[in-house]
């Protein structure tokens, strides 16, 4: 399981969602309280996209690392 923090604008949850979608283990967002599956676009555009986001993954894949650390936050 790895956690980071990611930023995402309405424009990038589109290549964010396919790209977890391509994995075979859960993903997780989270902002506070609330918990999001990050394979659901909707559930993602329902978040608060000024804030970042932390994302939770439970398992491994080399091409959604990419993608995680294209949306990273220092």
């Amino acid at each position: 399981m790895s956690q980071c923090k990611i930023k995402l604008n309405a424009t990038d949850v589109r290549e964010f969602v396919d790209a977890a979608s391509k994995c075979d283990f859960d993903i997780d967002i989270f902002y506070n309280r609330i918990i999001i599956d990050a394979k659901s676009i909707l559930g993602i555009l329902s978040m608060d996209l000024t804030k970042n986001l932390t994302v939770q993954c439970y398992g491994e894949n080399r091409e959604f690392n990419k993608t995680l650390k294209k949306f990273a936050v220092a």
